[in-house]
């Protein structure tokens, strides 16, 4: 449904006079941020273990079709990185990435000014890096730090899905200027 909506052209790829529809991959149109930190047309959603895009369209809009929203919304250029992973490709990830994943990635210590706690459990902006010499500095392993990311990645936004058909409509408008 994604690549249904973009431009075609008839383009002589190989110079010889045999012409083919090619579909304009270089299109891009992005959610204006005015649109993206408009809290009212979305509700967060934490990703289970394990979910696609596809499943989590299907669960929200009621088709599959509509992961590419889900991607756009939530500023997601890479399907398979900047989604989070499943416990199991998670591991494989860790153990291709760190030679030790439970070795020391960096020490952290707890702000002396400004913010002092983290708003639950996921939150850690109230943490600064620090070297390992710093007193009541706490190493965070590879492991930990990689999963902190992930458990980021979980929480995304879904789009109201009474905006579905104005979103995609002028998605299509933009895709076709």
């Amino acid at each position: 449904m994604y690549f249904s909506t973009f431009p075609t052209s008839v383009y002589d790829i190989k110079g010889d006079g045999n012409k083919k529809l090619v579909t304009d991959l270089f299109r891009r149109v992005k959610v204006r941020e005015k649109v993206l930190n408009e809290f009212s047309l979305y509700e967060y959603y934490q990703v289970p273990n394990g979910e696609s895009p596809e499943t989590t369209a299907y669960k929200h809009f009621g088709s599959a079709d509509y992961h590419w929203v889900i991607l756009m919304t939530n500023s997601i250029t890479d399907r398979y990185y900047d989604w989070p992973l499943s416990d199991q490709d998670f591991e494989l990830f860790i153990t291709n990435k760190y030679a030790n994943p439970d070795g020391i990635h960096h020490y952290e210590i707890t702000k002396s000014s400004g913010k002092l706690t983290g708003n639950g459990p996921d939150d850690y902006s109230h943490k600064i890096e620090v070297n390992s010499t710093v007193a009541g500095a706490a190493p965070v392993s590879n492991r930990e730090y990689e999963q902190r990311l992930q458990d980021k990645k979980r929480k995304i936004r879904l789009l109201n899905p009474q905006f579905l058909a104005t979103f995609i409509e002028e998605f299509e408008t933009l895709l076709n200027r």
